[in-house]
């Protein structure tokens, strides 16, 4: 068995077995039997370990609550399906166990074997119904290539014992859905958000008791790190209900079971949607909100929502969503509500005048509480300079906006790769609690020179509506001018990287298709 699950070598082991399927699949395609193995291993491992739990309780005369000395009566409890749901775990049958597949890893019909298995836990786990993938026998390929898979994911072991089966299967979900994005070569509307950046957001939103709603939830990483978040201050699951929506509907089946998994309740719509065309929540106003949509999307469909009422502070550009997406947020919260969302940097100084007329509405109505100023190289599929804006319709501070600098926290874990450690994580979320919780003449928190600073609303207005920290804390300041031609040279990058793909792609294409009329170029 592979030690260490859940460790980069662990992920790393999982993201090498999805590459075997290099070459005869796309990216697009083979991410779903590798992802469709994994939760396969999971609920096999995990009915398992409880039926060998149940086995070990009812032999056991001191197990006051399980002990049973009718054989028949020990059989009945083993047997019990509320046993297993009372644990959340799935029950299942035993042909589509871990062990059955993996003794028929080399038949010739192991893609068909293999789809049987996810309908009979489909069957037995009517939660589950037409969530799970079963597109094996669809993908016309080598049997040899699912044995490899099987082979190798019989070396995982999900074993609560070690660890909670259920964060690294999670875990494993949002890893692959950030390599399967840079994978399939798609622009800055594809990448999931990394831990670093959920935990702050999570550290400052604090959701404590109520409705949390995403609106793009991707695989469900925020809502499984509030989960957590929440009960790790006193509460309990169930003290928060989930809503989101989700555009892609692979990504919205993944944000599914990954909380089907971990037994939180949630409300994803009847299935996947645009959220910002076709809004599934209309009448949701939440407590919390939290996303990280897709940044600086354009031609985006505005002219089919125009007169929304959502768009209190103005009409968003069909040129950038971003205000769409904010004001979408704000529509969404109720009268206390506090929001946390990922932006392009664009976003606190744009030059566009619908934006500076919507951004301006928003600083006017008192609603931006915090602005904080990221590093670059948190996210692994964009390179496009962030920050994080932070709304709040119940501020202490009336008046007032807290300007967080964190452009210089972090460390390189690799070349290209910076994370925040939980110092880094602690600093931002501790400043910011210790302004928005206190009294002006409280000593518990203090502006620092370079790294935070509280700003009236009439000094942000006099800056013509800048919130970009750097403008007002007062060093390590990155001009305006320069920020933009960073996000502008970000973005051209992107979009020439994936010309350059496409072109090698239909190079490819044309070759092959004048070959099979006899021209060998």
């Amino acid at each position: 068995m592979v030690k260490n699950i859940g460790g980069k070598d662990f992920f790393e082991m999982l993201w090498q077995s999805a590459v075997k399927l290099r070459g005869a699949l796309e990216p697009g395609e083979y991410k779903h039997p590798v992802l469709g193995l994994l939760f396969l291993k999971y609920v096999s491992d995990s009915f398992v370990e409880m039926q060998e739990n149940l086995k070990q309780w009812t032999a056991d005369p001191n197990n006051e609550d399980y002990y049973e000395e009718d054989e028949e009566d020990r059989l009945a409890i083993i047997n019990d399906r509320d046993e297993y749901n009372a644990e959340n775990v799935f029950w299942v049958p035993e042909n589509a166990r871990w062990e059955h597949v993996a003794k028929q890893a080399k038949d010739t019909n192991i893609a068909k074997i293999l789809d049987e298995a996810m309908g009979e836990i489909e069957k037995a786990n009517p939660k589950v119904k037409g969530l799970l993938y079963r597109g094996f026998s669809l993908l016309k390929l080598p049997p040899a290539k699912f044995g490899e898979l099987i082979e190798l994911f019989s070396k995982i072991g999900f074993n609560s014992k070690d660890h909670k089966a259920a964060d690294v299967l999670g875990q494993a979900y949002e890893y692959f859905l950030g390599k399967f994005a840079l994978a399939e070569g798609k622009g800055a509307g594809a990448f999931y958000t990394v831990d670093s950046i959920v935990k702050v957001l999570v550290e400052i939103v604090a959701p404590h008791k109520g409705q949390l709603y995403e609106p793009a939830i991707g695989s469900a990483g925020m809502v499984v790190w509030s989960e957590k978040f929440m009960e790790s201050h006193g509460g309990q699951r169930g003290d928060i209900s989930v809503y989101g929506q989700e555009y892609t509907h692979t990504t919205w089946k993944l944000a599914a079971m990954n909380l089907i998994i971990r037994g939180i309740d949630f409300d994803l719509g009847e299935s996947n949607g645009d959220t910002l065309l076709n809004d599934l929540h209309k009448d949701l106003r939440a407590d919390y909100c939290m996303a990280n949509p897709p940044f600086n999307q354009d031609d985006w469909g505005a002219e089919k929502v125009r007169g929304d009422v959502r768009w209190k502070y103005g009409e968003p550009s069909n040129g950038n969503a971003n205000y769409a997406w904010i004001q979408h947020m704000i529509h969404h919260l109720n009268d206390k509500g506090k929001a946390g969302i990922v932006m392009a940097n664009g976003a606190m100084t744009s030059n566009n005048n619908n934006e500076d007329v919507i951004r301006a509405g928003i600083v006017e109505d008192d609603l931006v509480e915090c602005m904080v100023a990221l590093p670059p190289k948190l996210f692994i599929n964009t390179q496009i300079p962030s920050c994080l804006f932070f709304l709040n319709k119940n501020k202490k501070h009336k008046g007032k906006t807290l300007f967080i600098d964190a452009r210089h926290l972090g460390r390189l874990e690799t070349a290209a790769q910076r994370v925040f450690d939980e110092v880094d994580i602690q600093k931002i979320a501790e400043t910011y609690h210790a302004w928005a919780e206190t009294g002006e003449t409280d000593k518990a928190y203090e502006c620092i020179p370079g790294f935070c600073k509280a700003v009236d609303k009439a000094d942000i207005a006099a800056q013509g509506y800048n919130l970009s920290p750097g403008r007002y804390v007062g060093a390590a300041e990155v001009e305006e001018d320069e920020a933009e031609f960073e996000e502008e040279m970000a973005l051209l990058t992107e979009a020439l990287t994936g010309q350059i793909v496409k072109s090698v792609k239909l190079d490819v294409e044309i070759k092959a298709s004048l070959k099979e009329v006899g021209y060998d170029v």
